[in-house]
């Protein structure tokens, strides 16, 4: 699989995770579709790397079906890299009663229900298209957390999402291995993100001191330094792997 000249959707792109992929797409001669819900930094992200920012709630099929459109109208559709996700922190029973409900199901709504909607849309896509000599069509790599095999107190919601998104990669491999279209997902562990980075500088440097080498936050950039390993070796299929810097995250 090569990124030059070919097109990946990044959901999420705005920002993180999202945004460090779509710099490295864009700087090994691809061309990206940013897919998110946050239109002013979107826009300016597409202009910026000479790509394609379509508003993307990734829970609709209608909007998961225009980024898609978009991506095929720039050129050979042949990569998906799922960011897009919600890290709320809620205890099952807290101070103030139970977990509310809408909280666990709209985590799990957009976490799995968005990231499977992009995938199957995105993999029609490119099982459509012509493919290499290697038979490969396209690849999709989402992301999960290290949360889903560490969740901490508070994240019932967001690991349990997680775990799935780690659940759903082989099953899923193995659905699309006819169409050439290869599943990874990636499991970060604790990174620099717009949600970590707004946190007090003292506090980003304890949850850095917990990771055992290197001791520090990770880097968006090395997400998506991984996502380029992924993308450019056929064998990387059906697999999650952690990045993490070997960390376990303790109860809280």
């Amino acid at each position: 699989m090569q990124i030059q000249d070919n097109v990946f959707i990044i959901t999420g792109g705005a920002s993180g995770l999202g945004a460090a992929t779509a710099r490295m797409i864009t700087e090994a001669g691809g061309k990206v579709v940013l897919a998110d819900v946050q239109v002013e930094a979107g826009e300016a992200l597409a202009a910026e790397l000479k790509g394609k920012f379509v508003k993307c709630d990734v829970t609709s099929e209608a909007d998961g079906q225009a980024v898609v459109a978009a991506a095929v109208a720039l050129g050979t559709l042949r990569g998906l890299v799922n960011c897009a996700g919600v890290a709320p922190a809620v205890k099952t029973v807290g101070k103030d009663g139970p977990h509310p409900l809408e909280v666990f199901q709209r985590t799990v709504n957009i976490n799995l229900v968005g990231t499977f909607n992009m995938a199957r849309l995105a993999a029609d896509a490119m099982g459509k298209t012509e493919a290499m000599d290697s038979g490969e069509r396209g690849i999709i790599i989402n992301t999960a957390s290290v949360a889903a095999f560490d969740g901490q107190i508070g994240q019932a919601a967001y690991g349990s999402s997680k775990a799935a998104v780690a659940g759903m990669t082989l099953p899923m491999a193995r659905d699309l291995a006819r169409s050439g279209v290869r599943v990874m997902t990636i499991a970060p562990g604790i990174f620099e993100t717009p949600m970590l980075m707004g946190m007090p500088e003292e506090v980003r440097g304890a949850l850095g001191n917990m990771v055992p080498f290197p001791q520090r936050l990770g880097r968006p950039a090395e997400y998506a330094h991984l996502a380029r390993a992924i993308i450019e070796n056929v064998m990387l299929n059906g697999e999650t792997i952690r990045l993490d810097g070997a960390i376990r995250m303790q109860p809280k």
